[in-house]
């Protein structure tokens, strides 16, 4: 990292599957992620409960004593359905409430494998990016190729020209945890001069809070 101006990161927020996969891989770099952000110091934003991947990440970060904060739709926690959270948890009551407050509180965002939420929240995140209501780090942390599928499509959609080589580097990708942190810390955010302009005013009656209701 030597020359490069490195970004103060101090909460990531995980998107990650509430089931453990088929690799044990998956669980093994879950944990680890976990341990990494422990170590650097870095507390977790994730989507509450103990289920999957989610629950193996967050208690790594809990026994390196570093905040565990789940955001979870009340919905989640009629009859225990997820599990119990853990660390600290605020309760929302929507699935797109609890994906702004996740935007509104984490300095950066990992994805590690899961299904269509995991999609949904990482690709959310890559809209509003390049739509310039955030300037945060977004990656992928690749585990034996588990998105390299993925990140194929999105080479794809470049070529076709649906999505533009500025807006392609907004999704980072690495293989191990500590290049994925090294590379989100070395990120700098290129806006589109166009979308750029957009005004995402505060509400009168809300202080600070963003209309998102724009999706890409």
């Amino acid at each position: 990292m030597e020359g490069v101006s490195v970004r103060k990161i101090k909460k990531i927020c995980v998107f990650c599957g509430a089931n453990s996969g088929k690799d044990v891989s998956f669980v093994n770099a879950a944990f680890h992620l976990g341990e990494v952000l422990g170590k650097r110091k870095i507390d977790l934003v994730y989507g509450g409960g103990k289920l999957g991947l989610m629950g193996c990440v967050s208690t790594a970060v809990a026994q390196h004593e570093r905040q565990v904060l789940g955001i979870i739709p009340s919905a989640f926690t009629v009859n225990n359905l997820v599990g119990e959270t853990c660390g600290k948890e605020i309760k929302v009551a929507t699935m797109q409430e609890r994906l702004v407050m996740m935007m509104e509180l984490s300095d950066a965002f990992i994805a590690l494998p899961g299904g269509f939420g995991t999609l949904e929240e990482l690709f959310q995140m890559i809209s509003w990016a390049q739509l310039s209501i955030h300037n945060k780090p977004i990656g992928v942390l690749n585990i034996n190729g588990f998105f390299n599928g993925l990140l194929s499509f999105v080479d794809h959609a470049v070529k076709q020209e649906f999505i533009t080589p500025r807006a392609r580097k907004i999704l980072i990708s690495a293989t191990t945890a500590d290049e994925l942190v090294d590379k989100l810390q070395a990120f700098r955010f290129e806006s589109d001069p166009a979308l750029s302009k957009l005004k995402w005013s505060p509400s009168s009656s809300q202080k600070e809070k963003l209309d998102l209701t724009l999706r890409l």
